[in-house]
């Protein structure tokens, strides 16, 4: 597989897995009325940076 191909991959990875959470907690906040763990919010911050930094690196 090409570099580019790799780093799609990688890209739509990093994707699916940031809007799974991000759905999972919007669930928890509009349904249980629960607001996210101090910790998730950092983690999924983490995830979109590291993500960030994947893009930019083209």
């Amino acid at each position: 597989m090409t570099d580019i191909k790799e780093k799609k991959e990688n890209i739509k990875m990093h994707l699916k897995d940031l809007r799974q959470n991000l759905k999972k907690m919007h669930l928890e906040v509009t349904e249980d009325l629960v607001l996210p763990k101090p910790n998730e919010v950092k983690d999924l911050i983490n995830k979109m940076d590291k993500l960030l930094k994947l893009i930019e690196s083209k």
